[in-house]
């Protein structure tokens, strides 16, 4: 079942134009991979399906309604999560606080703070701590905290491994697969070996447009496809 439907989607920064007629379809459970080079427009892509950018043509579907044209806020109402590329959290805040901002009612779940102490302990050991004492693997998780905090059909999830220790990236791993188990990842990525690990589908993106899509597996096992859409040595 396609749970997100993105048809030649285009959108413009000012005068100019980044997306020139993204499509792909993202199935219910899983992650899926949007892979590319720099500048190739995925963060773009990202930001238009979660309506901080409007496209300029196309449409975005979402569980079969059209999103395309809602504002942010509406289209989280929907389901949708977004953690950006700089985890959008509030350094002068404590980690509480932070997570009681990204519930709908300003109070907390049991059962899902418990699910997110149990994938990330240093929420609950870093509780009382205000955002900007954390460290980038700690920041991240609580970025990602926050996009689960509410229950969620889609998480659209930009570089969560960027600048992160290996040990901090495997961790992240483990947490992302059992999110997967009930709540869809769209996931931007430019680890492959780690995008690698996670994702079912997958889409590559240059220049604004969709170049490549299909199973994960499938293209992980073509070096020649990897060199040429992503510059990845053999």
């Amino acid at each position: 079942m396609t749970l997100l439907s993105v048809k030649d989607m285009k959108a413009n920064i000012d005068q100019y134009a980044v997306l020139h007629g993204i499509s792909f379809d993202v199935p219910e459970g899983g992650v899926f991979v949007l892979l590319g080079r720099n500048g190739a427009g995925k963060t773009t892509t990202l930001r238009a399906i979660m309506g901080l950018w409007q496209p300029s043509a196309g449409s975005v579907t979402f569980q079969g309604q059209v999103i395309a044209g809602m504002g942010t806020a509406d289209i989280a109402r929907k389901g949708i999560a977004y953690v950006p590329e700089n985890m959008g959290i509030f350094g002068g805040l404590t980690v509480e606080e932070n997570l009681i901002l990204a519930t709908a009612k300003g109070k907390f779940d049991k059962q899902r703070l418990q699910r997110i102490y149990d994938l990330f302990p240093a929420i609950e050991k870093f509780w009382t701590k205000q955002a900007w004492s954390l460290s980038g693997g700690q920041k991240q998780m609580l970025a990602v905290a926050r996009a689960i905090i509410e229950p969620r059909a889609l998480i659209l999830v930009d570089e969560p491994t960027k600048g992160l220790a290996p040990s901090i990236v495997a961790a992240m791993g483990e947490a992302f697969r059992e999110i997967a188990q009930t709540t869809t990842i769209l996931l931007v990525e430019q680890n492959f070996n780690f995008a690698r690990s996670l994702g079912r589908d997958m889409a590559v993106i240059d220049d604004g447009r969709v170049v490549h899509s299909g199973s994960m597996v499938d293209f992980a096992a073509d070096k020649a496809l990897q060199g040429q859409l992503l510059g990845l040595s053999a």
